[in-house]
């Protein structure tokens, strides 16, 4: 007796829809959730002097 492997590419094809849908969810639930966060940032503002005599003119 021989074993018959009965496949169809629908299931299949469903099988990958639902895998598809359901990362593409969890990659936008932890977006969602990353853009909730309130990370700190910098009161004021950076600034760095440079002076002018580090400057070359290139002709």
């Amino acid at each position: 007796m021989q074993f018959i492997k009965k496949t169809s590419s629908r299931a299949t094809f469903f099988g990958i829809v639902v895998k598809s849908g359901l990362a593409l969810i969890l990659i936008l639930g932890i977006i969602f959730l990353l853009n909730k966060i309130d990370f700190p940032a910098p009161l004021k503002e950076i600034e760095k002097i440079i002076p002018n005599e580090n400057f070359k003119i290139i002709k």
